[in-house]
């Protein structure tokens, strides 16, 4: 693994952020929209934080995987929380990683992993590293 950094991949990084932002304000009152799709988005925004930083070798199958093993250790924390009654003070904290476990957000999750693989898959190449860019001499 290199690191190494790529500016479009932090484009839609920041565009998804402000996105999810909104999401998490604005959309307070959009219930399911808010919550699932926010969930989906996620994991699509944990893999372009990733793929800004994480060198070109790196399979894009490999960083969808970790973004997906993001979103589900979030979920577990979530239920081991519940489970030994931990309560997060900080309310945008808990408003970032959520309160309760929820098998609808598993599934988001996974939409948004599979999202992601169909993203590169369109790009053709979710099954190979990206090759480096030659620089201009």
């Amino acid at each position: 693994m290199r690191w190494r950094f790529d500016p479009l991949s932090l484009a839609w990084a920041v565009a998804l952020f402000l996105v999810l932002l909104m999401l998490a304000t604005v959309g307070a009152r959009w219930g399911w929209l808010r919550s699932f799709f926010g969930d989906v988005l996620a994991v699509v925004w944990v893999y372009f934080v990733f793929k800004t930083a994480i060198g070109a070798r790196v399979l894009p199958l490999a960083l969808a995987l970790a973004a997906l093993g993001v979103g589900l250790a979030v979920e577990l924390g979530q239920y081991l929380a519940a489970t030994w009654h931990l309560h997060i003070p900080n309310r945008a904290l808990r408003m970032v990683l959520g309160s309760t476990a929820d098998w609808w957000d598993v599934l988001a999750y996974t939409i948004g992993f599979a999202g992601v693989l169909a993203i590169e898959g369109l790009r053709g190449g979710f099954l190979r590293a990206a090759r480096p860019r030659a620089s201009a001499p």
